[in-house]
């Protein structure tokens, strides 16, 4: 009996585009601070996937067919390492928010091309920052009635899956969570983190001289007790009632 081999799979799926992940510091900022703060903000969820500059095949068997977004957010599917996200491979879950970071080297026209894909594989929100601009420009899409369609307005725009605002009335854009947080930066966040533990330390020292000062509290209060007992007794000796006295 002679066996046809898969096509699909002698594909091979490269985890690089040969493509740099930004290129200037600011870009890779913001990439790495949004990735970064999405990741911590579903830390303990299992089943959220958030990952950077990280190709997407959403077709099993043609392998140019990829994107690489600069942040993505995968909902449904587990945390852990991958080479690429294999759309086939993952439940046919498509990521469902991406972002793109510009760089001075991005076109209008690769942007439309990247809306495209997105819209066509199914994301359901998709952002574009250029933190290049002299002022924040944001500009986003939300999928309804099968479409992926404009945001009219993105300052205080609220991500439908994220819950992440958008704050676009300062010289940059700033990003909160849910919970009313700002997205900081590495260096801020270590800043923060230097921080708690210089007040965790200051409040150890405090509680224990706090313990120390009850600690002698109750050594004076154990020997104005023994004083006092001892001083009973010697008025008893003397046929004094000390509780008379």
């Amino acid at each position: 009996m002679s066996t046809t081999a898969d096509p699909a799979a002698e594909v091979e799926y490269p985890s690089s585009d040969g493509q740099p992940i930004a290129e200037n510091t600011l870009q890779f900022q913001w990439i790495m601070t949004i990735q970064g703060n999405l990741d911590l903000l579903y830390r303990n969820d299992p089943a959220v996937f958030v990952a950077g500059d990280h190709l997407i095949y959403p077709v099993e068997g043609d392998a140019t067919i990829r994107k690489a977004p600069d942040v993505y957010v995968a909902f449904g599917r587990p945390k852990g390492h991958r080479g690429s996200y294999q759309v086939w491979e993952e439940g046919g879950v498509f990521p469902q928010v991406v972002f793109e970071v510009l760089s001075p080297g991005n076109t209008a026209h690769d942007m439309i091309e990247r809306r495209k894909f997105y819209d066509r594989y199914g994301a359901e929100e998709f952002y574009v920052y250029d933190p290049q601009e002299p002022d924040p420009e944001v500009e986003g899409w939300v999928r309804a009635g099968g479409k992926l369609r404009a945001v009219s307005d993105m300052d205080g725009f609220v991500s439908p899956r994220l819950g992440v605002r958008f704050d676009l009335s300062g010289a940059e854009l700033v990003l909160y969570g849910p919970a009313g947080d700002r997205f900081l930066t590495f260096v801020e966040l270590g800043e923060v983190q230097r921080q708690a533990v210089a007040e965790a330390a200051v409040e150890r020292q405090r509680a224990e001289q706090e313990r120390r000062r009850a600690e002698q509290e109750q050594q004076r209060a154990a020997v104005a007790d023994e004083r006092a007992a001892r001083l009973a007794a010697r008025l008893r000796e003397l046929g004094v009632d000390p509780d008379a006295v």
